[in-house]
């Protein structure tokens, strides 16, 4: 049994009735390209915002970091990084570094908003996650463990629009260098995660994640059957999202 998103209207209906919204990210690679990677990210940020594209150096010296709403500690030396952002925050919505990784963010909605996991609480947004999985990487497996490793210990959650407090959610994110991907897609400060090695792959507003999970936070298995999210069987996968954007979850 897999989990299918399906819309819970007329799909022409909705065209018709709705301003067309889309934040999606993308990656092709080898043998589908001839050289490296193909990468690119659609982002469908509040009306009138800024996005900038901002160069920073690599620092040999970084001092203790304020990224959007908290500190976080420094961890030596950073990468040179490219990066596309909101101009009021300190993370980024996706951007390359000096070693040809990169990253895009997605909003995801979960079931899971409670305690540690409420995601109107500043912690780290998803876009800071994507600054320093860049900053302190110099690959994609290395960028997994830097992201997944920051959100154990810090968590994710805050405002993600200068204007509107509500605007809150939980992330997942594509993470590429020249040979591989990673999905990683996060509820709270649980994550779970997909290799990609060749062929193409992209990610949206849901989650996309089901029964191929190659790496995954410590305790993940027992912490969702503890909320009633899944039944132990390994050929399921877990009933983690939420309605949004009018579509719904189904099992097919």
């Amino acid at each position: 049994m897999t989990q299918c998103f399906v819309s819970s209207r007329n799909l022409t209906a909705n065209m018709q009735a709705m301003k067309p919204k889309s934040c999606d990210t993308f990656v092709v690679l080898p043998p589908l390209t001839k050289y490296g990677v193909v990468f690119g990210k659609n982002s469908d940020r509040p009306k009138g915002e800024v996005q900038e594209i901002v160069y920073h150096p690599s620092n040999d010296t970084p001092d203790p970091l304020k990224c959007t709403y908290i500190e976080v500690e420094p961890s030596g030396p950073t990468k040179a990084v490219i990066l596309s952002k909101p101009n009021w925050m300190w993370g980024a919505e996706m951007g390359a570094n000096e070693c040809g990784v990169v990253i895009g963010n997605e909003a995801i909605h979960t079931n899971d908003n409670e305690g540690d996991h409420d995601p109107t609480v500043k912690r780290l947004l998803g876009m800071d996650l994507v600054r320093l999985g860049l900053e302190r990487s110099s690959s994609a497996n290395e960028a997994l463990d830097v992201i997944t490793q920051l959100l154990e210990k810090y968590g994710q959650g805050g405002p993600c629009s200068k204007d509107d407090p509500g605007f809150v959610y939980h992330n997942s994110f594509l993470i590429a260098d020249p040979t591989t991907a990673w999905v990683l897609e996060t509820s709270g400060k649980h994550w779970v995660a997909e290799q990609v090695t060749s062929g193409y792959r992209n990610i949206s507003n849901v989650l996309t994640i089901t029964t191929q999970i190659d790496k995954k936070s410590a305790g993940l298995e027992e912490y969702v059957k503890s909320k009633g999210l899944w039944n132990g069987d390994t050929s399921t996968s877990v009933k983690y999202s939420v309605e949004r954007r009018n579509q719904v979850l189904t099992d097919m």
